[in-house]
Parts: structure tokens; sequence; C-alpha cells
């Protein structure tokens, strides 16, 4: 991660910064949070910012107090009395290395949380449920062609991001103070079809062009729903010994997908090809696909085909952006019940006609599974709990 920002190529480097600006992306501006009473960097404009940032020199390592927050979900669809500090947000400690390895502990009375990544392998302990979740990131696949390995200039930062203010909203570098560091921070929205997201903040610090601070707010909220900051950071070489962690003996491995495709999913493939269309994945699946042209006025824009461990399933996405919605389609388990508890939480039930299902409503959101004829159906979208409903409805 380090090293990518001192060899990538202007294309990449440049590829990044829309990257990040676009997941960042939200709804609404928001005030930005007032400075604390540390340093301050001088002021000035954001693409010099950001090529300070890429400019600054060689790190080998970071270690750091951290603070994570999370009000996704509301304390009272937490059953029993053990606070989980992944789902309820908790204190503690970051270590990263130049080579590709990082970890993140959450503390609480209950087991520490961890975030381990090994170069390309991760894992994810959950101390509440016992569980941990295993993956591999993709490859960087351009990395083998980068040949500049040049720092974009400044205007060529600034001519991207006057191409990039044409789609979103993107503030001035404000300079500020992150964990006792001169900082500069910046919001990010979209001009329109945001959904619930309000914006999102990234704060940085100003001389070692290191991220302190990553903020997620919804819509007409100026408190975070989701946010990762240093409280107290150092720069230097970390001890392997740090990262030398192994999962928790006895807890339950879930094996994750990766890709574009929902968690636990990934596009499912003939000769090489994605199978898209709603003709080709209806012919696909074990069960009769439903995927009308629109869902509560919502044109559909996609119908994928994908691989849900052995079972093959369908995605069919309706609108545009962060206004759309998805809806995930795969023949039913039959030994699933209807509980109306998940992982620790109590999820409310609602009547879809007739079918019983689980509603997760956040501020960013809503997730929706209902079983109908031995199919399930997952509603998603950056929407209310109310045009989930309508749209589960219309199915």
């Amino acid at each position: 991660m380090l090293r990518f920002l001192r060899t990538a190529s202007t294309r990449r480097l440049l590829a990044t910064i829309a990257g990040t600006l676009a997941v960042i992306a939200g709804g609404t501006a928001i005030a930005v949070a007032a400075t604390g009473s540390g340093p301050v960097p001088k002021a000035q404009p954001l693409a010099g910012a950001v090529h300070q940032a890429l400019s600054a020199p060689k790190i080998t390592g970071i270690s750091a107090n951290i603070s994570f927050t999370n009000n996704l979900i509301d304390s009272s669809d937490f059953t029993g009395q053990s606070a989980d500090p992944i789902l309820q947000g908790a204190s503690g400690r970051l270590w990263l290395s130049d080579d590709g390895r990082l970890r993140i502990e959450l503390q609480s009375d209950n087991g520490d949380a961890q975030v381990v990544v090994n170069h390309r392998s991760f894992w994810i302990s959950d101390p509440i449920q016992n569980t941990v979740y295993e993956g591999t990131l993709p490859a960087d696949h351009g990395a083998q062609h980068s040949s500049d390995h040049g720092i974009p200039s400044i205007a060529s930062i600034q001519s991207f991001l006057t191409r990039l203010m044409g789609r979103v909203n993107v503030s001035g570098a404000q300079p500020t103070d992150v964990a006792g560091r001169a900082a500069y921070r910046v919001t990010v929205s979209p001009k329109h079809d945001g959904g619930l997201l309000g914006s999102a903040q990234l704060a940085w610090d100003a001389t070692m062009g290191v991220p302190l601070q990553f903020a997620i707010y919804a819509r007409g909220n100026t408190t975070p729903v989701l946010e990762l900051k240093a409280t107290s950071i150092s720069y230097g070489a970390v001890p392997a010994s740090d990262f030398n962690i192994s999962p928790p003996a006895g807890a339950n491995v879930v094996r994750l997908g990766t890709g574009g495709a929902p968690t636990g999913a990934d596009a499912a493939r003939v000769h090489g090809r994605s199978v898209t269309g709603a003709r080709a994945v209806s012919a696909a699946v074990p069960f009769k696909l439903v995927a009308p042209v629109s869902l509560v006025g919502l044109p559909r824009q996609r119908v994928t085909l994908l691989t849900m461990g052995s079972q093959k399933a369908a995605m069919v996405g309706y609108g545009e952006n962060l206004g759309g919605m998805v809806v995930i389609e795969r023949r039913a388990d039959s030994h699933a019940t209807a509980s109306g508890g998940l992982g620790g939480l109590s999820l409310p039930t609602v009547s879809i006609n007739g079918a019983k299902g689980q509603e997760l409503s956040t501020p960013l959101g809503t997730v929706l599974t209902f079983t109908r004829d031995g199919v399930s159906y997952t509603v998603l979208g950056s929407v209310p709990a109310t045009a989930a409903e309508l749209a589960a409805r219309a199915l």
C-alpha cells in the first residue's frame, strides 16, 4: 500500500484518486468538523495538497491508536448484553507495513476483533459470534504495466479534479489537525442519485501523505454513520511480531467471495464469459426468474448470473448509481427458517404479499429478504425501508 504510492505510474495514481473519491462520494455536502488544538498546515488548493501528499517521503511502517464508529444498526436491534466491536464500534490499534501487511485490532471486554491482511489474503474475526471470515483480495493486474513512476503534476491533478467535479461535488482542502498531526480534509458528495448517502470525508497527514480519518455520513445527518480515525500515530518500521497472529482456534470459518458481486457470490462464467441478460440467465437458473422491466419506477439495467456456493443465482439491477436497487434471487434453502434474528440481531419481520420477510434498515440503506414458492429474494439498496418493501411487493 505504501509502496504503491511511490512506484505506481501517473495513470494509476490518477485512477486511484478517481476510485477513492468515487467510493467516498455521498449525497449532499455537510459542514466539516471543526479543527482541534494541534498544528494546522497552510491553506492551499486541493490539487496542491494532493500533489504534496503523493510527493511525501517513503514510509516504512505505521503504528497508530484508532477509534472506530459504527452507527449503521440501532442499539435496540441487538440482543443480549455483549457489545460487538465490529457492529457497534470500539477503540483499538492499527499496524501497517510497506510490504503489504495490515492489522487492525478493535478491543472489547468480550474479546478483541481482528482484521489481518497478509499481502492478498485476509481474515476478520468477530469474537461475539465466534466467527472468522477469510478471503483473498483481487490481484492488481495493472501493476505489471507500470512504466512511468513519476508523480503527476499539479496541473494534471487539477485537470482530473475539474473533470471529476462535473459529476460530483468536491470541497477544497481544508486545513485541520487529526491525531496531533497537521492535516487536510476533503468532503465529497455526488450531484445526483446519491440514495441515502450524504457525504464522506477523508483527512490525510499534510507532511506524510497518510490517511488519518475516513467518515461516511447519511443524508441530512452531521454525525458519521461509519468512521475510522487515528487518535495518535507514529511512523517507522513495524516489528514482524505485531503481524504474527493466527485466527482464534475453534471459530466458525466463513469463506468470502471477491469481486463486484455481493458477499459470498461471484459472477458465473461460461466459456470464460459472464452470463448476462434476462433470457440467458433465466435459462441458466433452476427456478423461475422474476425480473420485471421496471421496478417501482426504476428501469431494469442488468441481469447477471451468479454462483453462490454451489448454487446458481441471479442478480437484477434497477436504476443507476446509488439511487438504484438490486434484487438477488436463488433457490431457497429447505432447512432455513425465519427466526427473526441474525448474528445477535433482532430483525423486524415484514409481510410481503403474505410471505414472511426480515428487514434490516440502516441510515445508509435497507436489506430485505423473503421466500416465496421455493425462491429466496433479497432486495437491497440505498433506499428507505418503505421503498424496499414496495419493491419487494412488486416482484
